[in-house]
């Protein structure tokens, strides 16, 4: 694995570690759901899952918010344009390619029962692509914002105006069915990356870190923590909505509130973690959290494969055995990739040197 780079903040890639490890929580556990290996009999699983669904994709665009400013001033709009573009939108293409045709050519093997005419989900629906949708998401999501914040000039303020007003018209488009595809992504994100732009002076303080990484802190917002999932997780139970959705689509200031309280909370953890330079794998796993969007599925599917031929039934051990491995395994072939010059399957941007040899993280802590 190389080695994470000690110019980066820790807090970051631990707050992307803990977002990517409920991600592959969610979609293996979805996916063991559809291939009916007996999920149904470990409420506390599905519960769990519930619970990290009403936060961890927020997390992920404040978290890409937070330095949309700093990247801007550096590199201006055109080349920052281009880098999402080659970073972004280049490995959204790639990757769910490489699936929907895998699921194609496997397809007694998949739960997606795929035909050539889901290719065309890639630019029109990607929700039909499986977890692809974020990153389709995170490209328009920041494409948008930079173009309003340089080209209009409108401020923090306006943008979180019209957040509000898109997070609206989204949860509208919710309760009464109405699909608009990948649009519904855009306008359904865009306050939470502009919330990342607000607090992004306040986040990126040195001199807040002891606060951000405090007890006191951490008290304070676990009570409020633990009331807004419970209340997310026994609503959604309650009403027994598909993909338990409810609370985030009829009571979307709920969503919002318990969302923000789940964000605070994780970060506060990712600076504990940063403070007590502990659980480094969590911090691995954020660094490589995009290498390990792209290709979990694919791993987790075939690793499901070969453990229901084995006979592995237990589904708590299952779980836990395919998160692992959907974790790790992404990471090694990203690294694997990156020793052989295959750099152009996870971005357009040539490395500027060689990766770095096998090293473990406790190695380089800041």
């Amino acid at each position: 694995m190389d080695v994470v780079k000690s110019s980066r903040l820790p807090w970051v890639d631990y707050a992307r570690g803990i977002a990517i490890i409920l991600v592959v929580y969610r979609h293996i556990f979805e996916g063991m759901h559809r291939a009916h290996l007996g999920t149904d009999q470990y409420d506390f699983l599905e519960h769990a899952n519930i619970i990290f669904y009403s936060f961890r994709m927020p997390l992920f665009f404040i978290l890409s918010g937070v330095f949309i400013g700093r990247s801007l001033q550096k590199r201006g709009l055109g080349a920052m344009v281009r880098n999402k573009f080659n970073t972004i939108l280049y490995p959204y293409f790639i990757w769910s390619f490489i699936q929907v045709t895998m699921q194609i050519l496997l397809d007694s093997y998949a739960n997606a029962n795929r035909t050539t005419g889901d290719y065309l989900y890639i630019l029109f629906y990607p929700r039909q692509i499986d977890q692809f949708w974020y990153l389709y998401a995170l490209f328009n999501v920041t494409v948008l914002y930079m173009f309003t914040r340089e080209k209009l000039k409108l401020s923090i303020w306006h943008q979180l105006a019209i957040g509000v007003i898109f997070f609206g018209v989204s949860s509208y488009l919710s309760q009464h069915t109405i699909d608009w595809g990948f649009v519904y992504d855009v306008i359904h994100y865009y306050i939470f990356f502009a919330i990342g732009d607000l607090i992004s002076d306040k986040l990126l303080n040195k001199d807040m870190t002891p606060t951000y990484s405090s007890w006191k802190l951490f008290g304070a917002l676990l009570p409020i923590f633990i009331v807004g999932q419970y209340y997310f997780l026994n609503k959604n139970l309650e009403m027994k909505m598909p993909e338990y959705a409810y609370v985030e689509f009829f009571q979307p200031v709920w969503f919002m509130l318990i969302a923000l309280s789940g964000c605070a909370f994780m970060i506060n953890i990712s600076f504990i973690l940063q403070r007590y330079k502990i659980l480094k794998v969590i911090r691995m796993f954020g660094y490589h959290s995009l290498y390990i969007y792209v290709a979990h599925v694919l791993v987790a599917s075939g690793l499901r494969t070969i453990l229901v031929k084995a006979g592995l039934t237990y589904v708590p051990f299952m779980l836990f055995i395919i998160i692992a491995l959907a974790l790790t395994i992404p990471v090694i072939m990203y690294n694997l990739a990156m020793q052989a010059g295959a750099w152009w399957l996870y971005s357009l941007e040539r490395p500027k040197r060689p990766a770095l040899q096998t090293q473990t993280i406790a190695r380089n802590n800041d």
